[in-house]
């Protein structure tokens, strides 16, 4: 298989020979600088067969690299091999990033090809200004023969709380008060939450392939719909809040002739429509993600359901699985993964998985972006960790949830991390900080216990998460890298520290969180965390002596809390089995 990517990284250089390019740059988003694009725009995985969510590459004539953080090593590693393709390390000290790469690999002028649908203009602007950058959109249609369209699936609506005029009358404010005349968003999470809606255009992401171009007088919606896919009902609402529908391709157009101050965000702009617009143009952070960010009551209700119904779903879960293997049932990741998500559908509110299911036994468990595979999956054995990572898109909600499981009996150094990564996850769950505190202060919380046990791990401890949108939301998080954003009360973040070691194991433990208030001082006003998230966590293996008083107070209240919210919707037998899982400790 390996022959494959090397093979169509030769073909790519045979066009680069034929134009006169010194190196390619593909990235693995889509023109929205989405995270999960659709299977279009999975440039990377088919050039290089690495099916990371976070990657870059850059082809030369002699050099092939691929540019992702810490999360995916091992995964890069083992995929990489044999195709010709070298691994450039991010999120390290010793890092190069690409523009300094190509900096150093190209010390003349040299030409940068790159598909300008799926940079962004904060990448290209990154590049040293002496090259010169051929914007090529779609770049790789000349090879990728077989390459998949711009998938078009049914809209449908959500009721958030707030309706669209509201939204828009929000947003044209924000827009006076930037001395500005319009604003272009690009960002599908962005754009599906100013309009209340919804489909399926991406994989486990509930987003419309579109984007929203609003001035004082109108709102364009650029979308890929054909009738079909609208109902009449749907497009005569959509119409009457405001709003008017234009083809998807008609953006490059509305943006060349547009006139005045256009307001825009270099983080999700693409490089090929940044070039179309002649207008004035006012880069900012977009004010839709903070304004998403910070749910409203009934978006907070929703969560709660949402969690709710997911937390019956995964208790029906592991149950399942405990007993099974009792039973000496042969069950591989890929068949546990499969009954979460039946289980999970039985919600009648379900609309499907939020992200790819993680189900990872042993060494796998050590990735922490494993992917389960669906043909010979590992086998589960009654002794060590089971790892499972999972969520899902509900009517009124989105959830995302890591439970380490053991399976048997573990090793001590598996009990150890076990203790010492849930001791992380109650220190942050159970913070109190004031008014403007940052997620990166609350990271270095959940981090302490393990740093000083020598342990640490290389991904973010928390990111934000939609309302019925994508698992993963901003701006707000928790980890090392310093944010500005502050944690706000109505923000949902996750809580998910976690431990790998190589070839042996893994373990994460995750729940989602919503910021509150906490009280009100002297000193100003504080905030605190409630669990969203429904689930027990495993006692069985605690090394207890390494949890404080308080810690293990924490630990007996928030699995007494999950018994008394759950057990009104679990039969008898499993409401006893939860009984004794959340005995305290």
């Amino acid at each position: 298989m390996t022959e494959i990517y090397a093979q169509r990284i030769e073909e790519l250089r045979s066009m680069m020979r034929a134009r006169d390019w010194d190196a390619v740059i593909l990235t693995g988003s889509d023109p929205h600088h989405s995270e999960y694009p659709a299977e279009r725009w999975k440039q990377v995985r088919w050039l290089t067969g690495f099916t990371g969510e976070a990657g870059d590459v850059v082809v030369t004539l002699d050099h092939a690299g691929l540019w992702t953080d810490t999360r995916y090593f091992i995964q890069a590693n083992r995929q990489l091999a044999g195709t010709g393709v070298e691994l450039h390390k991010t999120r390290v000290p010793e890092q190069v990033l690409i523009p300094e790469w190509l900096d150093a690999t190209f010390p003349d002028s040299a030409v940068i090809a790159v598909d300008g649908l799926c940079q962004t203009d904060s990448d290209i602007a990154a590049l040293p200004e002496r090259f010169d950058i051929a914007s090529v959109p779609d770049l790789l249609d000349a090879i990728w023969k077989d390459r998949p369209g711009i998938p078009q699936t049914p809209l449908f609506r959500v009721d958030p709380g707030e309706d669209v005029p509201s939204k828009l009358r929000w947003l044209r404010e924000v827009i006076a008060e930037q001395g500005c005349d319009g604003i272009l968003l690009t960002s599908l999470d962005e754009v599906a939450w100013m309009l209340n809606v919804r489909a399926s255009d991406i994989e486990y992401n509930p987003l419309v392939i579109s984007a929203l171009l609003v001035t004082q007088d109108h709102a364009e919606w650029f979308v890929l719909k054909e009738e079909d896919e609208i109902s009449a009902a749907v497009l005569s609402e959509i119409e009457s809040e405001g709003v008017t529908l234009r083809r998807y391709d008609g953006i490059e157009l509305a943006l060349s002739e547009f006139q005045g101050r256009l307001m825009a965000d270099s983080g999700t702009l693409n490089y090929h429509w940044r070039r179309q617009i002649s207008a004035e143009l006012h880069y900012c952070e977009s004010p839709v993600q903070m304004r998403k960010a910070v749910k409203n009551e009934t978006e907070v209700e929703g969560m709660r359901f949402a969690h709710l119904l997911d937390g019956i779903a995964v208790e029906q879960y592991i149950y399942w699985l405990e007993k099974s293997l009792q039973e000496g049932r042969r069950i591989s990741e890929w068949d546990a993964a499969l009954e979460l998500g039946r289980l999970r559908a039985e919600a009648d509110e379900y609309l499907g998985d939020s992200f790819e299911t993680i189900s990872a036994y042993g060494e796998g468990a050590a990735l922490p972006h494993y992917i389960t595979p669906n043909a010979g999956a590992p086998i589960l054995e009654p002794h060590g960790l089971y790892l499972c990572d999972s969520g899902g898109q509900y009517t009124c909600g989105t959830t995302d949830i890591t439970r380490t499981i053991p399976l048997g009996p573990c090793s001590e150094i598996e009990r150890e991390d076990y203790t010492l990564v849930l001791k992380a996850h109650i220190d942050a769950a159970m913070a109190v900080f004031p008014a403007g505190t940052s997620g990166s202060l609350i990271d270095s919380l959940c981090r302490e216990p393990l740093w000083r046990s020598g342990r640490n791990f290389g991904h973010g401890t928390g990111h934000g998460v939609g309302y019925v949108l994508c698992v993963h939301e901003g701006p707000h998080d928790m980890r090392q890298n310093y944010n500005s954003h502050p944690l706000l009360p109505g923000m949902v973040i996750t809580d998910e520290p976690g431990l790998y070691r190589e070839g042996m194991h893994g373990v994460r433990h995750e729940n989602v969180l919503l910021v509150r208030e906490a009280f009100e001082t002297e000193f100003g006003r504080f905030f605190c965390f409630e669990p969203l998230t429904l689930c027990h966590f495993d006692t069985s293996i605690l090394v207890k002596e390494l949890l404080t008083d308080e810690e293990l107070s924490y630990l007996n209240g928030y699995n007494e809390l999950v018994l008394r919210e759950l057990s009104p919707y679990l039969s008898e037998e499993l409401c006893s089995w939860l009984r004794e899982k959340t005995r305290p400790v």
